[in-house]
This record gives C-alpha cells, sequence and structure tokens, in this order.
C-alpha cells in the first residue's frame, strides 16, 4: 500500500489496533492509546520506504508495516546485549527491514495470518533479516514472535516513553542464520532508530 491509501485508512487501522490489543482479564499488559498509535503511524508513514501489507475480507482483518532500516539512520542507543557482527552488517548493507507493527482483528480463523503478513512484508523488500521492538511487558506479542523463530537479541530503553522493548530479529534465509552466531561485542550503546 502506499502513502495515501494508509492515510485514507488511519481511522480503520486505529479501530484495528485497538481491537488487537485487547488482553484477556487479569493480564497487566495495558494497551498504549489510539491516540499514541495514530502518532506513531504518522511518523512510520514518513519513513523512507515506509510499506504495508494489508488483510481483508469485507472488513480490514490484519496488517503488517514498517521501513527499511537505513545505515545512516540505525543508531545503537539504549540497547543492552549482544550486538551480532553479522546485524551491524547486513544494517550497513542496507538489507534490515524493521517492523514497527503487525494488527491483527482477534478471531480464530486469523490464528496464523500475523506470521503471513510479516513473511509478505519482509519478503515483498527482500530482506536479510527483520527486527522488531516489542514492549517487553507485551506477553502474547512476545509468544508470538518467539514462535514465529525471532530471536531475542536484547533490550533497549526509550526515554522518550519510558519504556523497556526486547529487541528481536528474525534471521530470513541459511546464509543470514549462520552469519548471525558470532557477536560482535557487548553493547551498551543507545539506539534512536
Amino acid at each position: 500500500m502506499n502513502r495515501r491509501l494508509v492515510e485514507d485508512l488511519r481511522q480503520d487501522l486505529a479501530d484495528l489496533y485497538v481491537e488487537s490489543c485487547e488482553t484477556e482479564p487479569g493480564e497487566d499488559y495495558r494497551s498504549r492509546s489510539r491516540e499514541d498509535f495514530l502518532n506513531r503511524l504518522t511518523g512510520d508513514i514518513r519513513r523512507p520506504g515506509f510499506a504495508m501489507v494489508i488483510a481483508e475480507t469485507e472488513d480490514l482483518v490484519g496488517c503488517a508495516f514498517g521501513f527499511p532500516v537505513r545505515s545512516d539512520s540505525f543508531r545503537w542507543l539504549g540497547f543492552d546485549g549482544e550486538l551480532l557482527r553479522s546485524f551491524e552488517q547486513l544494517t550497513e548493507s542496507d538489507r534490515v527491514f524493521a517492523i514497527t507493527d503487525i494488527l491483527v482483528r482477534p478471531h480464530p480463523q486469523n490464528q496464523t495470518l500475523g506470521r503471513r503478513l510479516q513473511e509478505r512484508l519482509l519478503g515483498d523488500h527482500q530482506a536479510s533479516i527483520g527486527a522488531t521492538l516489542v514492549d517487553q511487558a507485551d506477553h502474547p506479542a512476545l509468544t508470538a514472535f518467539r514462535a514465529w523463530g525471532w530471536q531475542d537479541i536484547g533490550e533497549i530503553w526509550r526515554p522518550t516513553d519510558h519504556t523497556m522493548f526486547r529487541v528481536l530479529v528474525l534471521p530470513l534465509g541459511e546464509r543470514t542464520v549462520a552469519r548471525l552466531e558470532v557477536p560482535a561485542h557487548h553493547s551498551l550503546t543507545r539506539w534512536t532508530g
């Protein structure tokens, strides 16, 4: 989808966000507000290479979106973990695609939709690796990403919203998996990308 189409769907996307973030009774994770989501979406749409895939029947049932990580815009501020040498190299070669959100309307028939949306988005951009940040309190999202093969490589602190995120990466292809096994260094730097 192009930026104009996404702009036209903003309210539908916000509705989908609210619905997809509903938690079961007793869960401690509290989703961010609809307004926060719309603000993040506005920022993401402005990034070079922004892309979104959607799934719909009669209504919007899911979407995934993000942007290619450019080596000149990727800074590791707030990252605490083992930074993989090959991840740094892939970032420098512009082969990393950041998924900023995967939203799926809760329904038993939609259980595999999130995974299919992420595969389509990453495949369309011929990424060697996917990257995402997940609020460490969002246990359902962390469980889903890990079940889809994402690897947890550390945490990142975002002082602007006082949230700790888990940094997850998804190597795509056998060569990338093999390259991700060697840590570059233990990083105590901060990521703002």
